[in-house]
């Protein structure tokens, strides 16, 4: 562990000197627009962030490389898609119909400027790649459903297309192909290009969306339950014939994860070798046309869920290593990286409110509120954690595009509120004030040095994220003290607290869960402070293996859990778990929990559910 800590520094400043000495003509294009909540489809909102900041944490990215686009115009819309259909996307009902959202105008307005600015930034990346004639990747875009006249399948306008006819106007007439190996047929894109010659449409796709008379298209139906032998195969037999034979002048690869067996929408069982091995023939046949002089451009299309980014990553990381793929890593440690990076953008006056001093001068002389309540003899806190200004914490919730994602979800005005002297801990609350009063979220917490001699933690003594208009979806029944369902922002916040203690100096996070979900969905980053504690879920666990967390958690609650040996059954009881963060804090809970591991099984308490 000691080796890792100065090993990935260094290996990365390696990177970062080599891209400078010797350059990888790669660009990335990247717009923080890009971040969508998507109210009913898995879309992983950070899923672009996710990617660029595993790239830059790997050293792989140049900051001259890296190009973030304006959002696209309506004269560059129009050289695709239908006047009367631009004109219709004022029409709530069009929106909701193409994204299958049930939201207001202004939020699906919202979901259109998002989609304006992918078409912006793959035209933006078609224009370097022509210019410069090198590999651009594009951290977002592929929307190959939306046709001239109409959207589908999430998709509202097709970014591809325009900014194919962009370069075209541009006095490109070069011959174009289309590579398309998203799950989805990309119905869209093929039938836009139609009777266009000069426009080659390829897809390997599960099922066809519909039969289109294309002058110049392949497409290649492979069905359900895909295996990787079955999808290589069928890429290397018609792939490299036809990028022969058309000698293509630019290369567009929509580079879809959602083949991926771990995809949530998905029904094929593409392995992470298989998708990376895909994504290397792709790009070797590229490059083996006029030797690596050909401009191709990947954009992301289709993946869904929290893993999405990781399988781009890979492929990525690839391309701008000298062939080598890197391991990302899971989607808890990059969540943290990016929190990391944002940290340190922020210097401490932004947020504590505290004007930084200097070696002389007036600042010298400024008096806090601490200063002046506590010369009064009344120590009223003004900062959370003795740290953050309001002003901080919300300049934080908004430059972490956590307040953007809310308004994405329909909750347009908020405003962030706070309670620094309840004695349970000091509270935070964002608040959405659009109909009266909506709680989303709220924390509390307060420094613990009791729980840990000579240590000093985070503790969170609550935690409720929520969306208060969601309803609960058939099949997936509130869990035990759930009024209404989560935001999917827990990871986001986990992650954001880690750096907290690390600004601030703690030792780690600490917090006791009220029910059995809460540790089991804790459990892989936080353990029990206590050895017994850790034996004890261990045993739990066990014996709710066959249940989900949500039926495992209701079975604890109604006490159908009983003790092997006493027959007695089981009731939850506060247990404090903790996530280190100081060096000294891991050293001391390993030693804890190696002597813990060291036992015999026998040690582990044995739990019988009733049925």
């Amino acid at each position: 562990m000691a080796l890792s800590r100065w090993l990935h520094p260094l290996l990365r400043s390696c990177r970062l000197l080599r891209r400078h000495l010797w350059p990888v003509p790669v660009d990335v294009v990247y717009s923080e627009k890009y971040q969508l909540s998507h109210s009913t489809a898995p879309h992983d909102p950070q899923r672009s962030e996710h990617i660029l900041t595993f790239l830059l944490a790997e050293g792989l990215v140049l900051p001259k490389r890296l190009h973030r686009p304006r959002i696209a115009s309506v004269r560059n819309l129009r050289r695709v898609h239908t006047d009367n259909y631009l004109e219709s996307l004022r029409d709530t009902a069009v929106l909701q119909k193409i994204t299958g959202m049930t939201a207001s105008q202004a939020d699906l307005d919202s979901y259109v400027d998002i989609q304006r600015y992918m078409v912006g930034g793959t035209h933006q990346a078609v224009k370097l790649a022509l210019e410069q004639h090198n590999t651009v990747i594009h951290l977002g875009g592929g929307l190959h459903h939306a046709h001239a006249d109409r959207g589908r399948g999430f998709c509202i306008l097709n970014d591809v297309a325009v900014a194919v006819r962009d370069a075209r106007a541009g006095g490109f007439a070069g011959r174009v192909l289309i590579i398309d190996l998203d799950l989805h047929h990309g119905d869209g894109t093929e039938a836009i290009f139609a009777k266009d010659e000069t426009v080659h449409t390829f897809s390997i796709h599960n099922r066809s969306w519909q039969d289109i008379p294309a002058v110049a298209s392949t497409n290649i139906e492979l069905g359900s339950d895909v295996d990787d032998d079955t999808y290589l195969r069928a890429l290397r037999r018609h792939l490299p014939p036809l990028l022969e034979e058309l000698r293509p002048r630019l290369v567009i690869y929509l580079a879809g994860v959602d083949p991926a067996a771990t995809d949530a929408l998905g029904d094929w069982r593409i392995t992470t070798q298989g998708m990376l091995a895909r994504d290397r023939f792709v790009a070797q046949q590229i490059h083996r046309l006029r030797q690596g002089a050909t401009p191709w451009v990947i954009t992301l299309a289709g993946g869904y869920g929290t893993r999405a980014w990781r399988y781009s990553g890979r492929f990525f990381s690839s391309l701008l290593n000298g062939g080598r793929a890197l391991e990302p890593p899971s989607t808890d440690e990059i969540t943290l990286e990016r929190y990391r990076r944002l940290s340190s953008l922020l210097q401490p006056e932004e947020l504590t409110g505290i004007p930084s001093t200097g070696s002389s001068g007036g600042d010298d002389w400024q008096l806090t509120p601490e200063d002046i309540y506590g010369a009064l003899g009344d120590r009223r806190e003004s900062r959370f954690l003795s740290y953050y200004s309001k002003h901080g914490i919300e300049l934080v919730l908004e430059r972490s595009g956590l307040l953007d994602r809310l308004r994405s979800l329909g909750f347009r005005h908020l405003t962030v509120d706070w309670d620094l002297d309840n004695a349970a801990g000091q509270t935070i609350r964002v608040l959405c004030i659009d109909r009266g009063q909506e709680l989303l979220g709220e924390l509390r917490a307060q420094r613990e040095r009791r729980l840990i001699p000579g240590m000093e933690l985070l503790q969170v003594e609550w935690l409720l994220l929520q969306n208060p208009r969601a309803t609960f979806e058939d099949g997936r029944p509130p869990l035990p003290g759930q009024e209404h369902p989560g935001l999917g922002m827990l990871r986001d916040v986990v992650a954001m607290l880690l750096v907290m203690c690390e600004r601030l100096g703690l030792d780690g996070l600490s917090f006791v869960p009220s029910h059995y979900h809460l540790a089991a969905t804790s459990h892989k980053v936080l353990r029990f402070l206590e050895p017994e504690h850790e034996r004890l879920y261990r045993g739990l666990h066990k014996a709710l293996a066959e249940l989900s967390v949500a039926e495992a958690s209701r079975a604890v609650d109604e006490e159908r859990i009983v003790d092997a040996e006493t027959g007695e059954p089981f009731r939850w009881r506060p247990m404090p778990m903790v996530l280190p963060v100081s060096d000294r804090l891991k050293e001391e809970l390993a030693n804890r929990w190696q002597k813990m591991d060291e036992e015999e099984p026998s040690a582990t308490p044995r739990f019988i559910l009733r049925r």
